[in-house]
Protein backbone atom coordinates (compact mmCIF):
# COMPACT_ATOMS: atom_id res chain seq x y z
CA UNK A 1 0.00 0.00 0.00
CA UNK A 2 1.11 3.30 -0.71
CA UNK A 3 -0.07 6.98 -0.94
CA UNK A 4 0.52 9.47 -3.76
CA UNK A 5 0.36 13.17 -2.03
CA UNK A 6 0.34 16.53 -2.66
CA UNK A 7 -0.24 16.61 -6.67
CA UNK A 8 -2.77 17.91 -8.81
CA UNK A 9 -4.53 15.19 -9.53
CA UNK A 10 -6.80 15.46 -13.04
CA UNK A 11 -9.87 13.17 -11.47
CA UNK A 12 -12.44 11.43 -13.25
CA UNK A 13 -13.91 10.91 -16.42
CA UNK A 14 -13.68 14.92 -16.69
CA UNK A 15 -10.51 15.34 -15.43
CA UNK A 16 -11.21 17.83 -13.02
CA UNK A 17 -8.10 19.44 -11.18
CA UNK A 18 -8.01 18.96 -7.35
CA UNK A 19 -5.12 18.88 -5.27
CA UNK A 20 -5.71 15.67 -3.10
CA UNK A 21 -3.81 12.01 -2.22
CA UNK A 22 -4.98 8.59 -3.96
CA UNK A 23 -4.12 5.56 -1.96
CA UNK A 24 -3.59 3.00 -3.51
CA UNK A 25 -3.55 -0.87 -2.60
CA UNK A 26 -3.02 -3.95 -4.48
CA UNK A 27 -3.14 -2.17 -7.84
CA UNK A 28 -6.28 -0.66 -6.91
CA UNK A 29 -7.35 2.93 -5.85
CA UNK A 30 -9.28 2.68 -3.04
CA UNK A 31 -9.56 6.16 -1.69
CA UNK A 32 -9.19 10.06 -3.00
CA UNK A 33 -8.76 12.60 -0.46
CA UNK A 34 -6.72 15.80 1.10
CA UNK A 35 -6.14 13.82 4.38
CA UNK A 36 -5.79 10.35 3.19
CA UNK A 37 -3.14 8.57 3.94
CA UNK A 38 -1.65 5.25 4.23
CA UNK A 39 1.79 3.20 3.48
CA UNK A 40 4.54 4.29 2.23
CA UNK A 41 4.09 8.25 1.35
CA UNK A 42 5.22 9.12 -1.88
CA UNK A 43 5.12 13.80 -1.95
CA UNK A 44 5.04 14.35 -5.23
CA UNK A 45 3.76 18.08 -4.45
CA UNK A 46 2.57 20.28 -7.37
CA UNK A 47 3.01 17.83 -9.72
CA UNK A 48 0.13 16.81 -12.22
CA UNK A 49 -1.01 13.61 -11.77
CA UNK A 50 -2.79 11.89 -14.92
CA UNK A 51 -4.54 9.31 -16.51
CA UNK A 52 -1.93 6.83 -18.07
CA UNK A 53 -2.60 7.13 -21.83
CA UNK A 54 -4.44 4.58 -24.48
CA UNK A 55 -3.25 4.73 -28.02
CA UNK A 56 -5.87 4.30 -29.90
CA UNK A 57 -4.34 2.57 -32.99
CA UNK A 58 -1.17 1.26 -34.02
CA UNK A 59 0.08 -1.48 -35.91
CA UNK A 60 3.00 -2.22 -33.64
CA UNK A 61 4.81 -4.68 -36.44
CA UNK A 62 5.51 -1.89 -38.82
CA UNK A 63 8.38 -1.14 -36.48
CA UNK A 64 10.69 -3.06 -38.13
CA UNK A 65 11.21 -0.90 -41.02
CA UNK A 66 11.08 2.70 -39.32
CA UNK A 67 10.92 5.72 -41.56
CA UNK A 68 11.03 3.49 -44.93
CA UNK A 69 9.41 4.48 -47.63
CA UNK A 70 9.16 8.21 -46.81
CA UNK A 71 7.13 10.42 -49.55
CA UNK A 72 5.87 6.90 -50.96
CA UNK A 73 1.94 6.91 -51.04
CA UNK A 74 -0.86 5.81 -48.86
CA UNK A 75 -1.66 2.56 -51.10
CA UNK A 76 2.64 2.25 -51.76
CA UNK A 77 2.94 1.93 -48.17
CA UNK A 78 0.32 0.00 -46.35
CA UNK A 79 -2.13 -1.36 -48.84
CA UNK A 80 -2.13 -4.90 -49.04
CA UNK A 81 -0.70 -7.45 -50.18
CA UNK A 82 2.26 -5.14 -52.05
CA UNK A 83 2.54 -2.08 -49.90
CA UNK A 84 6.02 -2.03 -48.30
CA UNK A 85 4.61 -2.84 -44.86
CA UNK A 86 3.63 -6.10 -45.93
CA UNK A 87 6.49 -7.29 -48.42
CA UNK A 88 8.31 -6.21 -45.00
CA UNK A 89 6.29 -8.39 -42.90
CA UNK A 90 6.44 -11.30 -45.04
CA UNK A 91 10.02 -11.48 -45.11
CA UNK A 92 10.65 -10.96 -41.24
CA UNK A 93 11.60 -13.77 -39.10
CA UNK A 94 9.54 -14.29 -35.65
CA UNK A 95 12.55 -13.30 -33.75
CA UNK A 96 12.94 -9.56 -36.02
CA UNK A 97 9.15 -9.05 -35.16
CA UNK A 98 9.11 -9.60 -31.41
CA UNK A 99 12.39 -7.26 -30.96
CA UNK A 100 10.73 -4.73 -32.90
CA UNK A 101 7.81 -4.63 -31.40
CA UNK A 102 9.31 -5.21 -27.76
CA UNK A 103 11.56 -1.99 -28.29
CA UNK A 104 8.51 -0.10 -29.37
CA UNK A 105 6.17 -0.93 -26.53
CA UNK A 106 9.15 -0.20 -23.93
CA UNK A 107 9.25 3.27 -25.80
CA UNK A 108 5.25 3.81 -25.04
CA UNK A 109 5.68 2.49 -21.49
CA UNK A 110 8.09 4.64 -20.83
CA UNK A 111 6.06 7.79 -22.59
CA UNK A 112 3.28 6.93 -20.32
CA UNK A 113 1.12 4.62 -22.24
CA UNK A 114 -0.14 1.35 -20.61
CA UNK A 115 -2.45 -0.03 -23.13
CA UNK A 116 -2.74 0.07 -27.20
CA UNK A 117 -5.45 -1.49 -30.04
CA UNK A 118 -3.17 -3.28 -32.47
CA UNK A 119 -4.19 -3.76 -35.84
CA UNK A 120 -2.90 -7.53 -36.34
CA UNK A 121 -1.29 -8.50 -39.44
CA UNK A 122 -0.61 -12.76 -39.99
CA UNK A 123 -3.67 -14.11 -38.66
CA UNK A 124 -3.80 -16.28 -35.94
CA UNK A 125 -0.10 -16.95 -35.92
CA UNK A 126 -0.18 -12.65 -35.61
CA UNK A 127 -1.89 -12.67 -32.86
CA UNK A 128 0.36 -14.74 -31.11
CA UNK A 129 3.61 -13.52 -31.90
CA UNK A 130 2.28 -9.72 -30.26
CA UNK A 131 1.07 -11.58 -26.80
CA UNK A 132 4.43 -13.68 -27.31
CA UNK A 133 6.22 -10.00 -27.47
CA UNK A 134 4.36 -8.54 -24.90
CA UNK A 135 4.37 -11.12 -22.04
CA UNK A 136 6.96 -9.57 -19.88
CA UNK A 137 6.41 -5.56 -20.55
CA UNK A 138 3.53 -3.67 -18.61
CA UNK A 139 1.28 -2.42 -21.38
CA UNK A 140 -1.84 -4.25 -22.48
CA UNK A 141 -2.14 -4.73 -25.80
CA UNK A 142 -6.01 -5.02 -27.59
CA UNK A 143 -4.99 -7.39 -30.23
CA UNK A 144 -7.63 -7.09 -33.13
CA UNK A 145 -6.23 -9.90 -36.33
CA UNK A 146 -7.02 -9.99 -39.75
CA UNK A 147 -6.61 -13.13 -42.11
CA UNK A 148 -5.71 -12.98 -45.67
CA UNK A 149 -9.00 -14.79 -47.03
CA UNK A 150 -10.49 -11.61 -46.18
CA UNK A 151 -9.36 -10.01 -49.32
CA UNK A 152 -9.90 -10.41 -53.02
CA UNK A 153 -13.03 -9.48 -55.30
CA UNK A 154 -15.06 -13.10 -55.01
CA UNK A 155 -13.84 -14.27 -51.24
CA UNK A 156 -14.88 -17.58 -50.31
CA UNK A 157 -17.64 -16.68 -47.35
CA UNK A 158 -17.40 -19.71 -45.72
CA UNK A 159 -13.75 -19.52 -45.59
CA UNK A 160 -13.92 -15.97 -44.22
CA UNK A 161 -16.69 -16.83 -41.40
CA UNK A 162 -14.34 -20.08 -39.98
CA UNK A 163 -11.26 -17.62 -39.99
CA UNK A 164 -13.26 -14.72 -38.38
CA UNK A 165 -14.36 -17.46 -35.74
CA UNK A 166 -11.06 -18.93 -34.79
CA UNK A 167 -9.18 -15.76 -34.73
CA UNK A 168 -12.26 -14.79 -32.33
CA UNK A 169 -11.63 -17.08 -29.72
CA UNK A 170 -7.59 -15.61 -29.18
CA UNK A 171 -7.98 -11.96 -30.56
CA UNK A 172 -9.94 -9.55 -29.04
CA UNK A 173 -11.55 -8.48 -32.20
CA UNK A 174 -11.09 -8.43 -36.13
CA UNK A 175 -9.45 -5.75 -38.03
CA UNK A 176 -9.38 -5.65 -41.86
CA UNK A 177 -7.44 -2.64 -43.61
CA UNK A 178 -10.11 -1.23 -45.68
CA UNK A 179 -12.97 -1.16 -47.60
CA UNK A 180 -10.93 -1.05 -50.75
CA UNK A 181 -9.68 -4.60 -50.05
CA UNK A 182 -12.62 -6.64 -48.76
CA UNK A 183 -16.13 -6.85 -50.25
CA UNK A 184 -19.51 -5.77 -48.32
CA UNK A 185 -20.36 -9.26 -47.53
CA UNK A 186 -16.87 -10.20 -45.58
CA UNK A 187 -17.48 -6.54 -43.90
CA UNK A 188 -21.02 -8.16 -42.84
CA UNK A 189 -19.88 -10.76 -41.67
CA UNK A 190 -16.75 -9.54 -39.53
CA UNK A 191 -19.33 -7.17 -37.78
CA UNK A 192 -21.89 -9.60 -37.11
CA UNK A 193 -19.75 -12.45 -35.55
CA UNK A 194 -17.88 -9.94 -33.50
CA UNK A 195 -21.07 -8.60 -32.35
CA UNK A 196 -22.16 -12.36 -31.31
CA UNK A 197 -19.14 -12.92 -29.56
CA UNK A 198 -19.21 -9.13 -27.29
CA UNK A 199 -15.77 -8.28 -29.09
CA UNK A 200 -14.53 -5.30 -31.50
CA UNK A 201 -14.78 -4.47 -35.09
CA UNK A 202 -12.62 -2.00 -36.39
CA UNK A 203 -11.87 -0.85 -40.05
CA UNK A 204 -9.94 1.85 -41.43
CA UNK A 205 -12.70 4.36 -43.17
CA UNK A 206 -12.01 7.64 -45.47
CA UNK A 207 -8.45 8.16 -45.14
CA UNK A 208 -7.82 9.39 -48.31
CA UNK A 209 -9.70 11.47 -50.28
CA UNK A 210 -9.03 8.60 -53.37
CA UNK A 211 -10.52 5.97 -51.31
CA UNK A 212 -13.89 8.27 -50.40
CA UNK A 213 -14.04 8.79 -54.13
CA UNK A 214 -13.40 5.01 -55.65
CA UNK A 215 -15.80 3.94 -53.11
CA UNK A 216 -18.27 6.50 -53.58
CA UNK A 217 -18.08 6.18 -57.79
CA UNK A 218 -18.23 1.80 -57.66
CA UNK A 219 -21.22 1.35 -54.74
CA UNK A 220 -22.73 5.50 -54.33
CA UNK A 221 -21.64 5.18 -50.70
CA UNK A 222 -18.91 6.42 -49.21
CA UNK A 223 -16.47 4.78 -47.09
CA UNK A 224 -17.76 6.18 -43.89
CA UNK A 225 -21.84 5.08 -44.74
CA UNK A 226 -20.28 1.42 -45.96
CA UNK A 227 -18.77 1.47 -41.86
CA UNK A 228 -22.35 2.83 -40.26
CA UNK A 229 -24.37 0.18 -42.45
CA UNK A 230 -22.39 -2.83 -41.60
CA UNK A 231 -21.93 -1.89 -38.49
CA UNK A 232 -18.52 -1.90 -37.53
CA UNK A 233 -18.19 -1.14 -34.18
CA UNK A 234 -14.86 1.27 -34.51
CA UNK A 235 -14.14 3.68 -37.26
CA UNK A 236 -11.18 4.53 -37.85
CA UNK A 237 -9.36 8.34 -39.79
CA UNK A 238 -12.50 9.21 -40.94
CA UNK A 239 -10.00 12.22 -42.55
CA UNK A 240 -11.84 12.76 -45.59
CA UNK A 241 -16.14 13.16 -44.61
CA UNK A 242 -18.05 13.23 -47.41
CA UNK A 243 -21.64 15.36 -47.17
CA UNK A 244 -22.91 14.38 -43.72
CA UNK A 245 -20.10 11.52 -43.01
CA UNK A 246 -19.84 12.60 -39.84
CA UNK A 247 -23.45 13.49 -38.76
CA UNK A 248 -24.09 9.89 -39.75
CA UNK A 249 -21.39 8.47 -37.26
CA UNK A 250 -22.53 10.83 -34.47
CA UNK A 251 -25.87 8.71 -34.76
CA UNK A 252 -24.59 5.74 -34.91
CA UNK A 253 -22.99 5.33 -31.74
CA UNK A 254 -20.08 4.28 -33.72
CA UNK A 255 -16.65 4.86 -31.80
CA UNK A 256 -14.00 7.12 -33.39
CA UNK A 257 -10.22 6.58 -33.56
CA UNK A 258 -8.37 9.87 -35.31
CA UNK A 259 -4.87 9.54 -36.14
CA UNK A 260 -4.09 13.28 -37.44
CA UNK A 261 0.20 13.05 -37.05
CA UNK A 262 -0.12 9.89 -39.37
CA UNK A 263 -2.51 11.24 -42.20
CA UNK A 264 -0.49 14.84 -42.39
CA UNK A 265 3.01 12.36 -42.78
CA UNK A 266 1.22 10.07 -45.57
CA UNK A 267 -0.42 13.81 -47.01
CA UNK A 268 -4.26 12.69 -47.06
CA UNK A 269 -5.41 15.46 -44.70
CA UNK A 270 -6.09 15.82 -41.17
CA UNK A 271 -9.12 14.59 -39.27
CA UNK A 272 -11.13 17.80 -37.92
CA UNK A 273 -11.43 17.04 -34.20
CA UNK A 274 -13.49 20.26 -33.52
CA UNK A 275 -16.13 19.25 -36.10
CA UNK A 276 -16.13 15.86 -34.16
CA UNK A 277 -16.19 17.49 -30.84
CA UNK A 278 -19.28 19.76 -32.12
CA UNK A 279 -21.39 16.65 -33.08
CA UNK A 280 -21.14 15.04 -29.56
CA UNK A 281 -18.23 12.42 -31.04
CA UNK A 282 -15.52 10.95 -28.05
CA UNK A 283 -12.70 10.37 -30.21
CA UNK A 284 -9.65 8.38 -29.42
CA UNK A 285 -6.49 9.48 -30.65
CA UNK A 286 -3.50 6.77 -32.17
CA UNK A 287 0.04 6.75 -33.63
CA UNK A 288 -0.82 4.46 -36.37
CA UNK A 289 1.48 2.68 -38.34
CA UNK A 290 4.77 2.74 -35.96
CA UNK A 291 7.21 3.00 -39.52
CA UNK A 292 5.59 6.29 -39.79
CA UNK A 293 5.67 7.73 -36.17
CA UNK A 294 7.07 7.25 -32.89
CA UNK A 295 4.21 5.55 -30.53
CA UNK A 296 5.47 8.58 -27.96
CA UNK A 297 1.18 10.05 -26.88
CA UNK A 298 3.27 13.51 -26.24
CA UNK A 299 4.52 13.84 -29.74
CA UNK A 300 0.75 12.92 -31.01
CA UNK A 301 -1.35 15.36 -28.40
CA UNK A 302 1.25 18.44 -29.23
CA UNK A 303 0.75 17.80 -33.12
CA UNK A 304 -2.87 17.88 -32.64
CA UNK A 305 -3.25 21.17 -30.53
CA UNK A 306 -1.41 23.09 -32.90
CA UNK A 307 -2.62 21.39 -36.09
CA UNK A 308 -6.25 22.37 -35.76
CA UNK A 309 -5.45 26.10 -35.35
CA UNK A 310 -3.96 25.29 -38.82
CA UNK A 311 -6.06 23.37 -40.40
CA UNK A 312 -9.33 24.89 -39.33
CA UNK A 313 -8.83 28.03 -37.92
CA UNK A 314 -9.76 27.31 -34.40
CA UNK A 315 -8.28 26.20 -31.40
CA UNK A 316 -9.34 22.97 -29.68
CA UNK A 317 -10.23 22.74 -26.05
CA UNK A 318 -7.06 21.38 -24.35
CA UNK A 319 -9.26 19.22 -21.88
CA UNK A 320 -11.01 18.05 -24.55
CA UNK A 321 -8.11 16.92 -26.30
CA UNK A 322 -6.53 15.00 -23.56
CA UNK A 323 -9.76 13.33 -22.93
CA UNK A 324 -8.88 11.61 -26.15
CA UNK A 325 -5.83 9.48 -25.04
CA UNK A 326 -7.07 8.73 -21.70
CA UNK A 327 -10.63 9.05 -20.72
CA UNK A 328 -12.44 8.79 -23.71
CA UNK A 329 -11.95 5.13 -23.48
CA UNK A 330 -14.88 4.99 -21.19
CA UNK A 331 -17.46 5.17 -23.74
CA UNK A 332 -15.77 1.96 -25.75
CA UNK A 333 -18.07 -0.25 -23.60
CA UNK A 334 -17.15 -3.78 -25.39
CA UNK A 335 -17.48 -5.84 -22.62
CA UNK A 336 -14.93 -4.52 -20.62
CA UNK A 337 -12.35 -5.56 -23.35
CA UNK A 338 -10.41 -1.96 -22.40
CA UNK A 339 -9.93 -1.14 -19.11
CA UNK A 340 -11.04 1.89 -18.18
CA UNK A 341 -8.00 4.18 -17.42
CA UNK A 342 -9.61 6.75 -15.09
CA UNK A 343 -8.79 8.11 -11.86
CA UNK A 344 -11.52 7.42 -8.96
CA UNK A 345 -11.85 5.06 -5.95
CA UNK A 346 -12.68 1.81 -7.38
CA UNK A 347 -10.52 1.75 -10.06
CA UNK A 348 -7.41 0.11 -11.03
CA UNK A 349 -4.36 2.38 -10.41
CA UNK A 350 -3.09 3.64 -14.11
CA UNK A 351 -1.78 7.24 -13.88
CA UNK A 352 1.29 8.82 -14.76
CA UNK A 353 3.05 11.27 -12.28
CA UNK A 354 4.29 14.37 -14.15
CA UNK A 355 6.56 17.91 -13.89
CA UNK A 356 4.14 20.86 -14.18
CA UNK A 357 5.96 23.89 -15.78
CA UNK A 358 2.08 25.55 -16.26
CA UNK A 359 -0.98 27.00 -14.22
CA UNK A 360 -2.49 25.12 -16.94
CA UNK A 361 -2.80 21.16 -15.70
CA UNK A 362 -3.77 20.02 -19.32
CA UNK A 363 -1.56 21.90 -21.87
CA UNK A 364 1.22 21.34 -19.08
CA UNK A 365 1.02 17.25 -20.01
CA UNK A 366 0.10 18.37 -24.22
CA UNK A 367 2.44 21.30 -24.98
CA UNK A 368 5.33 20.69 -21.91
CA UNK A 369 6.06 17.67 -20.27
CA UNK A 370 8.17 15.05 -22.26
CA UNK A 371 9.12 11.50 -21.43
CA UNK A 372 11.76 12.46 -19.22
CA UNK A 373 9.59 14.55 -16.97
CA UNK A 374 7.34 11.65 -16.19
CA UNK A 375 8.45 11.03 -12.67
CA UNK A 376 6.25 7.64 -11.63
CA UNK A 377 4.22 5.36 -14.00
CA UNK A 378 2.32 3.44 -11.66
CA UNK A 379 0.52 0.47 -13.44
CA UNK A 380 -1.63 -2.11 -11.72
CA UNK A 381 0.65 -4.85 -13.23
CA UNK A 382 3.80 -3.02 -12.18
CA UNK A 383 3.74 -0.64 -9.71
CA UNK A 384 6.17 2.31 -9.46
Amino acid sequence: MFTVSNGIILKGENLVPTRENIVVDDGKIIEIGKDSSEGKIIDVDGAVVCPSFINGHIHIGDSIIKDEGYSLSLSEMVKPPNGVKHVALANATDDELIDAMKASMWEMVESGTTHFIDYREGGIEGVKLLKKASKDIPIKPIILGRDDSFYGDDPDLNRVRTAVRKLLKLADGIAPSGFGEITMDVAEIISKECGKAGKISSIHVAESESNQIESLNNYGLSEIEKGVKTNFSQLVHLTNPKNDDLELVSGSGQNVVVCPRANATLNVGVADLNKMLDLGLKPLIGTDNAMLNSPNMFRELEFCLKIMSVRYGSYINPVDLLKMATTNICGFDINNIIQKSVIDEGNFAEFIVCNSFSKNPYLNIINRVETKNILYTINKKFSI
